[in-house]
């Protein structure tokens, strides 16, 4: 009878253990648009795709200015240099194309490394709130992952508050400074429980 009691203690405290448990919310997405950082962070990788895009462009014009030539002279050309002209511009089609390829995989791989300081700082603005208010788990709500939950506290005001008062976040191939950014207080909007 004793085993019993205890082990229903055991149980219902375990679950009043549970249920205390802090839980809050914030939109990853919403956090880190608001940040300063992440429109340096476009804006270079907007200037490193342009720049991709202007050598594909001289690219393709070098292509189209040789395939005129060849239609130009192609009447007077015999067999074997008709050949080799449209072999080269094949093989120059093909450079573009694998050119764009790459590319884009480069700029891919520029964006991630342009954006990795602003999502640890992000993260570590997260970390700081949850653990000042004490939650246990802190869901992202801008991944659509969470079907239901029982209301819980939104802190994207608290940890953009706190991100606004920590340095910059160094993006690489950026020109800013690592002060804190002018930026005018945000009005304090608490979620709902």
């Amino acid at each position: 009878m004793i085993k019993k009691a205890a082990l229903t203690l055991l149980v219902v405290g375990a679950f009043t253990f549970a249920n205390a448990q802090k839980i809050a919310h914030i939109s990853l997405d919403s956090l880190v648009s608001m940040m300063p950082e992440t429109k340096t962070a476009k804006d270079v990788a907007q200037k490193y795709l342009k720049d991709l895009e202007t050598t594909v462009g001289q690219m393709e014009e070098e292509l189209q200015k040789k395939y005129n030539d060849y239609l130009a002279g192609e009447a007077g050309m015999s067999d074997l240099v008709k050949k080799t002209k449209q072999d080269e511009l094949n093989s120059l089609q093909r450079r573009i194309e694998d050119f764009r390829m790459q590319a884009q995989q480069d700029y891919q791989r520029k964006y991630g490394e342009l954006t990795a300081p602003i999502m640890d700082k992000a993260k570590k603005g997260i970390e700081a709130v949850a653990k000042e208010g004490g939650y246990k788990y802190v869901l992202d709500t801008s991944v659509g992952n969470v079907l239901y939950s029982e209301p819980a506290e939104d802190i994207l005001m608290p940890v953009k508050k706190k991100l606004d008062a920590m340095p910059l976040a160094n993006i690489p191939g950026a020109n800013t400074n690592t002060d804190k950014p002018k930026t005018t207080p945000a009005p304090n909007k608490t979620g709902g429980k």
